[in-house]
């Protein structure tokens, strides 16, 4: 599969790295353009790819286009490969907000995937929820499934929206849970536990727990209820939590940034 990589930032170098690892391609048939110099030295010196600065030139190199950049460069890279690109390409975009309609009408260009990773994939632990124009072909949808099964789990659905959706739950929930980390962390320290230890008792509950849950193949109310003994500890501190609003609170959270990632998506057209 050749593979020309527009962005080579964080999420994109791990994706360069999983698809090296995984051997869905080779160093010699990537193409990485990059408009920072440090990073493209980076990137060849690391995985032996061909890098540039120039988008077409990547572009033209790859069977499938994959789009790693910044939402604020969009435009102007939409303008660099609009009407650039052959029929049969598969152009892959992560660009957070950036619609299929966007995408097609700004590149002049039909065959696209659109995906939403989320951060753990820099550790081939994320998980991507993606979909694809109907002039996408069965082996290039295979490709997309390919490359994102390497980041982690995939999710294909039929329907646009469930991006935007995916956006606020998975994209955005890593910095849901390290936000919870970081204050389970403090209220411990606040009781008296040394920091160190109290972010090791946080962070390993926190995977062992994940783990359990996917496991055990219960529903997590099932979970809460067998760790949670009546007029016990577990159930004092539950119910502090829910007289705060804790679900209501975080229920308002993925529906703003349910809102925003429509807003972004309304911008770029």
């Amino acid at each position: 599969m050749k593979i020309a990589l527009i962005g080579g930032g964080n999420m994109g170098e791990a994706m360069l790295s999983a698809i090296l690892d995984k051997g869905l391609s080779s160093p010699q048939a990537i193409s990485v353009s990059d408009i920072n110099e440090i990073r493209r030295q980076h990137l060849e010196q690391k995985y032996g790819v061909a890098v540039t600065s120039d988008n077409r030139l990547a572009a033209e190199k790859g069977e499938v286009v994959v789009l790693a950049i910044k939402p604020q460069n969009l435009t102007e890279v939409m303008a660099e490969l609009g009407g650039q690109l052959e029929p049969t390409q598969l152009v892959l975009s992560i660009i957070a907000g950036a619609s299929i309609n966007t995408l097609c009408l700004g590149l002049k260009h039909s065959r696209v995937t659109r995906a939403m990773p989320n951060t753990p994939a820099q550790i081939g632990e994320g998980i991507s929820v993606w979909t694809a124009t109907a002039e996408v072909t069965k082996q290039q949808r295979g490709w997309t499934s390919s490359i994102l099964s390497a980041i982690g789990k995939e999710i294909y659905v039929d329907d646009e929206k469930y991006i935007d959706m995916a956006t606020a739950v998975s994209g955005s929930g890593p910095a849901y849970f390290f936000l919870f980390v970081e204050a389970l962390v403090e209220a411990a320290v606040q009781i008296g536990l040394p920091h160190d230890v109290a972010q090791e008792l946080v962070l390993q509950t926190m995977l062992g727990s994940a783990h359990l849950m996917q496991g055990s193949g219960k529903e997590p109310s099932a979970l809460r209820r067998m760790v949670t003994s009546p007029g016990g500890t577990t159930a004092e501190a539950l119910l502090k939590l829910e007289k705060g609003g804790f679900a209501s609170l975080l229920s308002q959270a993925v529906s703003a940034a349910h809102n925003k990632a429509k807003r972004l998506g309304s911008e770029q057209q």
